[in-house]
C-alpha cells in the first residue's frame, strides 16, 4: 500500500548549486519507501525559517494542498527539530517527517543481517527519543507508513528509561557482533586471498555488477539503497585467481549523520581492502556531484588511501564516443552485457598487476598441488614447462608477503 506524500524544499542561498539534485534524490527516496508523490512544495528564502522551514504563508498553502491532494504524510527535504515538526504537524493536520526519518525507514526495510537490524534500530531510536515528549498523535500511527517501519517499531513507548536502555543494550550487543566481525576480517587479512570492496553512490549498479562477476544472485533493483548488508563473493579471474568481493551500502548526498555512524560497519569491511571498485552510473545528470560526494565521504572515513579503479557503468545509456571520464584509473562498461564483463575483467586484472609483486619461478615436475595452489592464489600470466629440465617456469605477479615472493627471494639467494 503507498502512501499521498506532498514533499517540501527550501532553496537557500547555501543548498543552490545542488538543490535540484537533492529533490530528485528525495522523490527517488520516497518512492523506494513506496510513498506516492502527489505534489512538490518549493519556496526560495535566503534561509530557512526557524521555527517552520517554509514560511508562515507556505505553511498555509501546505495545509491546503493536503487536503485538496489528500495526502496523508508530508516529507521535508531538512532535518526538522523536534519543535519544528511539531509546529507543522499541528498546522497540517497529517504527520510530517524529514529526510532522516525517510532514510531510516528504507535502511529498516532492507536490513536483513542481525547487525544491521540493530543498526537501524539504534538510529532509529537515538532519532526518535528526544522527539518523544508531545509525540502522542505521531506515535499512535505507528507501524502505519513511511518513517515509523523497522526493528524499532514497536518498542517506543513514551517511557524514555525504557528506550535508554534498549539503546545501551543494542550498544553492547553490537560491541560483541563487532568484535567477531574483526576476528573473520583479520583472519581474512591474513589470508593470502586478493580482497576487492564495491563502492559507490546508491543506484550505482553495484550489486549488478557483484552479480556479473559472481553469479551471487544478490538482490538489485532499480531503487536506492537496495543494498544495505555487507555480502562478500569469491570470484576466480580468467585466469584462475580467487579473489573476494564485497558488495557495501551505497553513498548519498547529505548522508544523515546518525546513519555515517551507524553504518560504518558496513563499510568497515571495505577498510581492510587490498582495491576498491568505486562504481559510477555513467549516465546520471549529476554523476560529478555523486562522484564528489563518494570521495568526500571516503575522506572523512580514512579510506581515500586505498587502491582505486573507477568503473563506469551503464555505457549502454550514453553515447560512449562524447563521455569525458573524470576519475583514474577507470573502464567504461554496461553491466548488461557479455562484453562488459570482459572488459572489466581486464580491468581489473591490470590493476592487480599494478598492486602486486612480479615473480619468476621454478617448479618440478612433481610438484602438481603446488601449481594448482599458484594458480589459485597468485596471477599466473605464463607457465611453460622445460622438458629437458622436467621443470615449469612460471610467471605471474603475488602479493609481497606471500609464499611463492619468499620462494623466489630463496630460489635467488641459493
Amino acid at each position: 500500500m503507498s502512501e499521498r506524500v506532498i514533499l517540501v524544499g527550501v532553496e537557500t542561498d547555501e543548498s543552490k548549486y545542488n538543490y535540484l539534485e537533492s529533490m530528485h534524490e528525495l522523490a527517488g527516496l520516497t518512492k523506494t519507501a513506496h510513498g506516492e508523490i502527489v505534489f512538490s512544495l518549493t519556496q526560495k528564502r535566503p534561509k530557512v525559517d526557524r521555527q517552520t522551514i517554509i514560511g508562515k504563508g507556505k505553511v498555509e498553502e501546505l495545509a491546503q494542498l493536503v487536503d485538496a491532494h489528500e495526502a496523508e504524510l508530508v516529507i521535508f527535504n531538512h532535518a526538522l527539530s523536534p519543535r519544528q515538526s511539531q509546529t507543522i504537524e499541528e498546522q497540517v493536520g497529517v504527520p510530517v517527517i524529514d529526510r532522516i526519518q525517510l532514510i531510516l525507514d528504507i535502511f529498516a526495510q532492507r536490513a536483513r543481517s542481525k547487525e544491521g537490524k540493530l543498526q537501524v534500530e539504534l538510529a532509529q531510536l537515538d532519532y526518535l527519543l528526544p522527539r518523544l515528549v508531545g509525540q502522542g498523535h505521531s506515535l499512535s500511527r505507528l507501524g502505519g507508513g513511511i518513517g515509523t517501519r523497522g526493528p524499532g517499531e514497536t518498542k517506543l513507548e513514551t517511557d524514555r528509561r525504557h528506550i535508554r536502555r534498549r539503546i545501551s543494550a543494542i550498544k553492547k550487543e553490537l560491541k560483541e557482533v563487532g568484535a567477531h566481525r574483526e576476528r573473520s576480517r583479520q583472519k581474512r587479512q591474513q589470508s593470502s586471498v586478493f580482497q576487492m570492496g564495491l563502492i559507490g553512490y546508491t543506484n550505482a549498479g553495484k550489486s549488478t555488477i557483484l552479480n556479473l562477476l559472481t553469479n551471487a544472485d544478490t538482490y538489485s533493483e532499480d531503487q536506492l539503497f537496495a543494498t544495505l548488508d555487507p555480502l562478500t563473493k569469491r570470484w576466480h579471474l580468467p585466469q584462475g585467481m580467487e579473489t573476494t568481493i564485497t558488495d557495501t551500502v551505497g553513498f548519498i548526498q547529505d548522508l544523515p549523520t546518525q546513519l555515517v555512524d551507524a553504518f560504518q560497519s558496513t563499510l568497515e569491511e571495505s577498510r581492510g581492502m587490498d582495491l576498491l571498485l568505486h562504481i559510477v552510473d555513467a549516465s546520471a545528470e549529476d554523476r560529478q556531484q555523486e562522484e564528489r560526494t563518494v570521495m568526500n565521504l571516503l575522506k572523512e572515513l580514512e579510506m581515500d588511501t586505498i587502491p582505486m579503479l573507477t568503473i563506469y557503468n551503464k555505457a549502454d545509456r550514453i553515447d560512449e564516443f562524447t563521455f569525458t571520464p573524470t576519475l583514474f584509473p577507470n573502464v567504461l562498461i554496461s553491466a548488461k552485457t557479455t562484453k562488459g564483463k570482459e572488459l572489466l575483467a581486464e580491468a581489473i586484472k591490470r590493476e592487480i598487476m599494478d598492486l602486486l609483486d612480479p615473480y619468476l619461478l621454478t617448479l618440478n615436475a612433481d610438484e602438481g598441488q603446488a601449481l594448482s595452489e599458484m594458480k589459485r592464489e597468485t596471477l599466473v600470466l605464463s607457465e611453460t614447462f622445460d622438458e629437458e629440465k622436467e621443470q615449469y617456469i612460471v610467471r605471474g605477479f603475488a602479493k609481497k608477503k606471500s609464499l611463492w615472493i619468499r620462494r623466489m627471494e630463496d630460489e635467488l639467494d641459493n
